[in-house]
């Protein structure tokens, strides 16, 4: 079982080929196609960590779609003064579907 973990959108992924994630909004290139960098690889019994040797590894994902996040509301109040603030909040994200861990 070939696993990887990677960093995409801020926070590390365990992905395989074949899984979807979704990231914060990442752009693809013209043809869709993301690769995002290696921490840990994990090949059968073999665990690969060094720097070196991960910089050859390439995790290629494929753009699925872009879409927005749950809506979160913040609201700020103060007592006694009339204080109130409200405000709202939708992350942009993008689901990718891994195609390849080399």
């Amino acid at each position: 079982m070939v696993y990887a973990v990677v960093r995409a959108g801020g926070r590390q992924e365990k992905v395989e080929v074949g899984s979807t994630i979704v990231t914060n909004r990442i752009a693809g290139d013209e043809k869709g196609i993301v690769e995002l960098p290696a921490v840990l690889l994990v090949d059968g019994d073999k665990i690969t960590t060094d720097a070196d040797k991960l910089a050859k590894v390439k995790v290629t994902a494929e753009v699925v779609e872009d879409l927005r996040g749950p809506k979160i509301v913040i609201q700020r109040y103060k007592n006694k003064t009339g204080y109130k603030r409200r405000q709202g909040h939708r992350q942009d994200l993008t689901r990718l579907k891994i195609t390849g861990i080399k």
